[in-house]
């Protein structure tokens, strides 16, 4: 049995989510996978747990699930997270902070105080790999360490492990895609159920698919940071958030789509890479069309030259759905260990 340490960046939604999925299968990778995934650190905002032998997990969630703070327990030190990365003896980080797209901090910066101290990295951070991927990719291979975010683009979807596990000789000629389960449950409703964007958004809010300031989802940004990431990771590009062409959904009307859905159209927020650039705005998809998905799913069509079209379909977000990407990276760095 192998025993890999974690260092837990963040102990929000995602973080707790984390936590959740570690204490439920943590017997299964045991028994699967040969391996002992123990959490030595966790990283918040105003301090750390941190215990060599291992988190108490449950504690800390029971806390936060009543609405206390991490600083009860009698493994919290009042230190920041990155000391806690130069402190503590570990071998993966597993960093899952909210961060600005503006900076790509703080995340950005704890992968790299990370990489720089000798870790591996699983990050599920858009914003610091949409801002800084070409930067903190080459400090990882100078490290000969292994940087892997397969949750930051698609969630739950395994996009990049598609392109690097099951069709490497292909190569990607353009992606196009519905990056954003937010916005596609507004269109749908907008166009299954005939409301107008303000009444789908409030929906969308109330089930939790948006946020109570929805901007990120509702302008684009969110899907322009996850387009940076793929095509960066998977065509090879060398693209900032800077390079993405962006118009949101706002300008939707019902009356657009309804008469969309009167000629065979239904509008969706499509982002796009091909060789005119990067770019996420309203479309208009045949109804027959593999993007034609419904509620808050997402999907992704890759066109190559050898196996053509390449469809992938699943839940783009979701606290949950997020965990299953987050664990196949740490698993598959933990192979190299």
């Amino acid at each position: 049995m192998k025993t890999v340490r974690l260092l837990l960046l963040g102990f929000g939604v995602i973080g707790r989510g984390f936590a959740k999925v570690l204490i439920e299968k943590s017997d299964y990778i045991k028994k699967k996978h040969g391996i002992e995934l123990k959490v030595v650190g966790v990283g918040e905002y105003n301090g750390c747990l941190v215990d060599e032998k291992g988190v108490d997990l449950k504690a800390a969630l029971d806390l936060r699930e009543k609405g206390k703070w991490l600083d009860m327990l009698p493994q919290w030190k009042k230190i920041t997270t990155k000391e806690m990365i130069d402190k503590v003896q570990a071998d993966i980080a597993v960093e899952v902070v909210p961060s600005d797209i503006k900076t790509g901090e703080p995340g950005a910066g704890l992968i790299e105080a990370a990489l720089k101290k000798g870790l591996h990295v699983a990050s599920s951070d858009k914003c610091a790999m949409a801002h800084r991927f070409s930067e903190l990719m080459n400090l990882a291979k100078k490290q000969d360490k292994w940087l892997l975010f397969e949750s930051s683009a698609g969630g739950g979807m395994p996009l990049m492990n598609l392109a690097r596990e099951c069709i490497q000789a292909d190569e990607v000629k353009s992606m196009e895609g519905i990056l954003n389960g937010t916005t596609n449950y507004i269109l749908t409703k907008m166009s299954k159920g005939g409301m107008d964007l303000e009444t789908a958004l409030r929906e969308a809010q109330e089930l939790g698919y948006a946020e109570a300031d929805p901007t990120y989802d509702v302008e684009g940004i969110d899907a322009a940071a996850k387009t940076v990431i793929l095509a960066n990771d998977i065509m090879g590009m060398n693209k900032k958030f800077s390079d993405v062409k962006i118009m949101g959904i706002r300008g939707v009307t019902k009356e657009a789509v309804q008469l969309a859905k009167k000629n065979g159209y239904v509008i969706k927020l499509i982002a796009e890479v091909n060789s005119s650039g990067l770019s996420v705005g309203p479309k208009l998809v045949p109804e027959n069309h593999p993007l034609n998905i419904e509620s808050n799913l997402n999907a992704v069509m890759f066109k190559t030259d050898i196996g053509r079209d390449v469809v992938i379909i699943g839940r783009g977000a979701g606290g949950r759905e997020t965990q299953s990407a987050i664990f196949s990276d740490v698993i598959r760095i933990c192979r190299d260990l």
